[in-house]
């Protein structure tokens, strides 16, 4: 392809942006997948400089500037470093819109786009939802947004919240759902096939009566939280099952003798601000012995499982959650609250013989 082919449309719209970038590297403390592989290109900055080459025809979008572009987990670490307020994710995204656009988008992606779009899910289920669950959306109050990761692989997560909503007596359904489509804005897909997935499932939700949307996946809840509102009127409260938790009375029995941490996912701290009620509930547990990591809520590091790092390039995502899982050598049980993290970060434990588990399984097996 010709540079001067090469259409960049979204990033236009950030000019500005990517020109107030000062270089300070102060980026570079933070950024989870310049820790697991050293290059200035695979750090914000680094990308900055891409966004910018591509946006003035001074690069060509060969295999590199996309590798490079890709490996960033969308984690944010950087937005609360950068002491320019530049909105680096929102750049790297948009600049990812712009190689989709232009035909640079990678295999696993695309796959798993297209599935979404065929199936209503990434993984090319068939299986309807409410056959999977074992459930039959009907008019509640309550809403449980499951997710297709909890729906198809992670079942124990859409177990477990199930389990506690019968437990505490809600008034809740299951809903007719599709994906949320997190997947597909992360790696650059057209907003406009991603839109009426979210105007889909919001019908569906006002179809039953709900007035309060539960989700306990971090990445579905900062799509209904934050990023649907900007495309689709979303007129129901929306909560982190963490959220909801912390304001019930939860009877649960002792864990003794168990040292616990928590590891705070990308996607419900630094993208939506919600650190406290996943530790309001753990602390309702008695007897555990909880520990903070000494990075933790807003300084948190990543898990290396965001962005679409872990499809496209799952040893640098094994590498960013390497280096997570060795700040709590004290700890006998990593506690999160998304299974995207629970999965990337028991699968590079190798033979740690800390548990990495979701905090709904934890709340339901005391409950």
């Amino acid at each position: 392809m010709n540079m001067s082919e090469f259409n960049t449309d979204k990033l236009e719209a950030v000019r500005k942006a990517v020109n107030v970038c000062t270089m300070c590297g102060f980026c570079k403390s933070v950024c989870p997948s310049f820790k697991a592989i050293g290059w200035d290109s695979a750090l914000s900055r680094g990308r900055i400089i891409l966004s910018y080459g591509l946006l003035n025809g001074e690069l060509e979008p060969d295999e590199s500037v996309v590798r490079n572009m890709y490996t960033c987990t969308t984690c944010a670490d950087c937005v609360r470093r950068c002491p320019s307020k530049v909105e680096i994710v929102d750049i790297i995204e948009l600049c990812r819109a712009d190689l989709v656009k232009n035909g640079h988008i990678l295999p696993k992606h695309k796959v798993m786009c297209e599935n979404i779009l065929a199936d209503g899910n990434p993984f090319a289920e068939k299986a309807p939802r409410r056959e999977a669950l074992g459930r039959t959306p009907h008019p509640a109050k309550i809403g449980y947004f499951v997710g297709c990761t909890a729906t198809y692989r992670s079942k124990e997560t859409a177990k477990a919240t199930l389990s506690i909503l019968d437990k505490l007596g809600a008034d809740y359904t299951t809903v007719d759902e599709v994906c949320c489509g997190s997947v597909m804005q992360r790696v650059g897909w057209p907003q406009e096939d991603v839109t009426p997935l979210m105007q889909k499932n919001v019908d569906n939700i006002k179809a039953l009566g709900i007035e309060t949307l539960v989700l306990a996946c971090a990445g579905c809840y900062r799509m209904f939280k934050m990023e649907y509102p900007k495309y689709v009127d979303v007129p129901f409260e929306v909560l982190h099952i963490t959220e909801f938790l912390a304001k019930q009375d939860l009877k649960l029995k002792p864990m003794e003798g168990v040292v616990a941490t928590y590891h705070d996912p990308c996607h419900l701290g630094r993208h939506c601000g919600v650190y406290e009620p996943p530790r309001e509930v753990i602390r309702m547990i008695p007897g555990l012995d909880f520990r903070e990591m000494e990075y933790n809520r807003k300084t948190s590091h990543c898990c290396g499982g965001g962005g679409g790092v872990r499809s496209a390039y799952p040893q640098d995502s094994m590498n960013i959650a390497n280096t997570r899982l060795d700040e709590a050598p004290f700890a006998d049980l990593m506690i999160t609250t998304c299974p995207f993290c629970v999965n990337n970060l028991d699968s590079a434990k190798g033979d740690r013989k800390m548990q990495v588990r979701d905090l709904v399984e934890i709340i339901d097996e005391l409950l």
